[in-house]
């Protein structure tokens, strides 16, 4: 009904160079969303929001639908989607619907990435010093930021060669 919605996504990743993949259930107002709009967007939760990310994965839009102005999050809608981008967190991939497989794993071809400026170094990449993403730990159910460097990839390994 154009009511911005969101929801947690725990399971899911990167698939390919442009693909995304997320395991979601049926009974989330989020695939009744996604099934409608054949396209959504994954924005990177980030410990500066952890609560109202938190929020808007326990509470179904089914029963709130106020849900994300409760939770503080505006949205604009995506210029290449036809889904809504939450303004306050930085990072979002914007997604056209693929395929669904077996009612649960979505796949989305990566359209756009959007970037608040705020969270580029002077190199113009992400600078983890100033963008802090989350990740969520389902064996102690907790929220752990991300950041800290410890290796350097394609080189570290090749001491092993």
């Amino acid at each position: 009904d154009g009511t911005p919605n969101a929801m947690n996504a725990a399971w899911g990743g990167i698939s390919d160079d442009k693909e995304l993949t997320m395991c979601i259930r049926a009974s989330h107002k989020t695939t009744e969303d996604i099934l409608a709009r054949k396209a959504f967007t994954v924005s990177m939760a980030d410990a500066a929001h952890v609560e109202a990310c938190d929020y808007v994965g326990i509470v179904s839009g089914n029963k709130e639908p106020d849900k994300m102005e409760k939770a503080g999050f505006t949205t604009t809608k995506s210029k290449f989607v036809n889904a809504p981008v939450i303004n306050e967190l930085p990072l979002t991939l914007e997604c056209v619907l693929t395929q669904v497989i077996d009612g649960s794993k979505y796949l989305g071809e990566i359209k756009n990435v959007s970037i608040d400026e705020k969270i580029l170094g002077e190199d113009g990449d992400i600078d983890l010093n100033k963008f802090v993403p989350i990740t969520y730990d389902a064996a102690h159910y907790g929220y752990y930021r991300l950041g800290e460097k410890v290796g350097t990839a394609f080189k570290d390994g090749a001491q092993l060669k």
